[in-house]
């Protein structure tokens, strides 16, 4: 299928052919008939993404501070993996749409295959021919409804969310300063809410088109057409001023503000719909005591991932108008003919011509605000996408025919940051090494990983990877809780498999594996726990013989916070946090010691997160980690120390490597970036796929690692030590 996407590193956009998406439970999948373009939202990302690197931190300078925090913790070398990572990927445009609904997941009953939905958000309702939405992004169209008007309900979400923030009532006045798209709608919601509506744009157009929407009078923000705002405003309110002044401009001054400080009454409600610069003129605002509020996309529900993505409603009794809503409200008001749309569909165009349309609006050359894409009716499928040119140089791989029969054919589940950035970039562009295909529930990122990486084909559908029998082994490098299923399946099927940390959520998951094993008789498995294979660790290890006598160990992890909408919060589903990342310590504290653990306890302090795990092995040593999320975000994010037989050995984040023996501590250190072991780690799997010999880690250390950790989380529930 087509699907319009951008580099944000080089502001290449394009049009691609990517697969069509799997239809997952909690949403249904939804057949484009029209899209919306946002010129505000989506043009400023086009803008960005054309300028320099300079450029773009300067228009992010949040970013900025993530990078500069990583490079205190993670080192420069991987802190710039991650960000040209981020940078060099395609991202997708557009988050309002209308389309007929061809396929159910589980869960999202309550829309049947064959209705008409309009669709938001940014990550689901994109400018592709197909898009999988979820249940509380999706509400069904009234009856009688155009599908290019119904395409506009994402941005009525918008709109009619901010008046609501306004609280406005019938009778007042209200000025709206910006009069786009946005702008636009807001002005037809408040006539029809009784409002007496006045509006600010520099364009003549769009002033005259909100007066034929009944707007009063519409002026430019210059100082003659402010004032004549204001002398209007003064008439109709008995010398008052707006009540509500809403602004919907994205304007990178301050203008905007200045001009509702002039336009307010005393105590006026100042609503900031589009992305305006807030530097207020403190006097204005102070003497009349404006109360300023911020309009936060479609309504509650934005941004919890709860809400959009696992379908938990709010109940109406407590949070009235959701995201989903609003935008049920504003098709119901398209419907009745309360407001009208006709007049801001300014152009519909094919989105085969989706490159040239951006262009022409980047260079100002289509005049109007609502701009639509309409999609020609096409047959599902999930077929993979093959032969996308590769960023991978052609001398590289070579050929299948030209390879040495020991070539190992591979097929990645999953192509997230993590293997984009530690996994693919020592396997691709390898002689020995055929990326066959690899599989993403995002058919952008499939496209991005096959492009970059040299994968022969993409596809959403992960029965294309199990079921290819000329596939060798596969990685599963996907959430947590779809390991363990994918790793049997796989395994099933006969093939090697590499899943990531952690093999498995519970003890039952556990059994699980270990009865395919059983029954299959395969135990090709590796589990991606990296640490034991870095050189720094290792050759601390040699240097400090741990095996003499029983040590004692601790290791530190400064885990730091997580982003509000990460999946990692997600617990019910993903498992805890140190469920999904502790068992790279106990892993490298068991390797370290060459022993079992066979007893773990767990505390936690008062702050939310952080874990302190005691470890007993079966040699009588013991190990503790301290997994914080509350330490400083610049401090290291793992120290290792080792205490045994008079001597003392440190690891200070895989920089350095320290061993206190004898006269003198004998100091190694990293000669470039941080190496936690993941390229030879692939190199140890590699080889024991390729030459059928034992798998770099024992299934025994692997089942014994997972039973610790999983341990560790039962003991902080009971309280109480547990066996491992």
């Amino acid at each position: 299928m087509k699907q319009v996407a951008q580099n944000y590193r080089s502001g290449e956009l394009a049009l691609l052919d990517v697969p069509v998406p799997a239809c997952r439970p909690g949403g249904v999948l939804v057949r484009t008939h029209h899209s919306l373009i946002s010129t505000g939202t989506e043009l400023m990302k086009v803008r960005e993404a054309g300028l320099s690197l300079l450029g773009k931190a300067r228009a992010r300078p949040d970013q900025v501070r993530k990078v500069l925090d990583s490079v205190a913790q993670a080192g420069p070398a991987a802190t710039y993996k991650k960000v040209v990572n981020r940078l060099d990927s395609y991202t997708p445009l557009g988050y309002s749409l209308c389309g007929l609904v061809t396929a159910v997941g589980r869960g999202a009953e309550e829309l049947a295959a064959g209705q008409l939905v309009a669709c938001a958000g940014n990550e689901h309702a994109l400018h592709a021919e197909v898009n999988w939405v979820p249940l509380n992004l999706c509400v069904p169209v009234p009856h009688g409804v155009d599908t290019r008007l119904a395409s506009f309900a994402t941005v009525g979400a918008i709109a009619l969310h901010g008046v609501r923030r306004a609280e406005v009532q019938l009778g007042e006045a209200a000025c709206v300063v910006g009069l786009g798209l946005v702008g636009q709608l807001v002005v037809r919601l408040l006539v029809a809410a009784g409002v007496r509506v006045l509006g600010v744009d520099p364009s003549p157009a769009r002033c005259t088109l909100a007066e034929e929407a009944g707007a009063l009078v519409c002026a430019a923000p210059s100082d003659e057409g402010v004032e004549r705002i204001r002398g209007e405003l003064l008439d109709a309110t008995a010398g008052l001023g707006a009540d509500h002044v809403l602004l919907t401009a994205g304007d990178s001054s301050s203008a905007p503000v200045r001009v509702a400080a002039r336009l307010a009454r005393d105590r006026a409600r100042v609503v900031d719909i589009g992305k305006c610069r807030l530097d207020l003129p403190w006097n204005e605002f102070y003497e009349k005591e404006l109360d300023l509020r911020l309009s936060r996309s479609y309504g509650p529900g934005r941004y919890d991932p709860r809400y959009e993505l696992d379908g938990v409603d709010y109940p109406a009794g407590y949070v009235r108008w959701t995201e989903r809503r609003n935008m049920a409200c504003f098709l119901d008001l398209v419907a009745r003919s309360e407001i009208h749309l006709e007049s801001l569909v300014s152009g519909v165009f094919p989105i085969d011509d989706a490159v040239e349309v951006y262009a022409r609006l980047k260079r100002g050359e289509l005049p109007g605000v609502g701009f639509l894409f309409e999609y020609p009716e096409r047959a599902e499928g999930n077929a993979a996408v093959r032969a996308l040119p590769a960023r991978i140089s052609p001398s590289a791989g070579g050929s299948a025919a030209g390879r040495a029969r020991a070539t190992v054919r591979l097929g990645f589940l999953g192509a997230g940051n993590y293997a984009s950035t530690m996994l693919l970039p020592h396997l691709a562009g390898r002689q020995d090494v055929e990326l066959v295909q690899v599989v993403t529930t995002s058919p952008l990122s499939a496209v991005t990983a096959q492009r970059r990486f040299g994968f022969a084909r993409s596809s959403t559908d992960a029965s294309t990877i199990l079921d290819d029998d000329s596939i060798d082994a596969v990685f599963v490098v996907t959430r947590h809780s779809s390991h363990t299923e994918l790793t049997c399946r796989a395994l099933e099927r006969g093939k090697a498999v590499f899943v990531e940390k952690p093999l498995a959520l519970s003890g039952d998951q556990l059994e699980r594996v270990l009865e395919v094993i059983d029954a299959t008789g395969s135990d090709r498995l590796m589990v991606g726990f990296n640490r034991r294979f870095a050189p720094l660790l290792r050759d601390l290890r040699t240097r400090f013989d741990p095996r003499r006598t029983p040590a004692l160990l601790h290791y530190l992890v400064n885990a730091g916070s997580l982003p509000p909408t990460s999946w990692y919060r997600n617990t019910e589903v993903e498992g805890s946090r140190f469920t999904g990342e502790g068992g790279h310590f106990i892993d490298t504290l068991s390797w370290w010691l060459d022993a079992r653990p066979v007893r773990v306890h767990a505390v936690s302090p008062a702050a939310a997160g952080d874990l302190l795990v005691t470890l007993e092995f079966d040699d009588g040593s013991v190990a503790t980690v301290a997994y914080t999320t509350t330490g400083h975000h610049r401090f290291p994010k793992e120290t290792f120390h080792a205490v045994s037989g008079g001597r003392i050995a440190r690891l200070d984040n895989f920089r350095s490597a320290t061993v206190w023996s004898g006269r003198r501590p004998r100091v190694q250190r990293s000669r470039w970036s941080i190496d936690k072991g993941q390229r030879h780690q692939l190199e140890r799997f590699l080889e024991a796929v390729r030459s059928g010999g034992p798998m770099p880690i024992s299934l025994t250390s692997l089942v014994a690692t997972t039973r610790a950790t999983l341990a560790a989380v039962r003991s902080l529930a009971t309280g109480r030590p547990e066996e491992v």
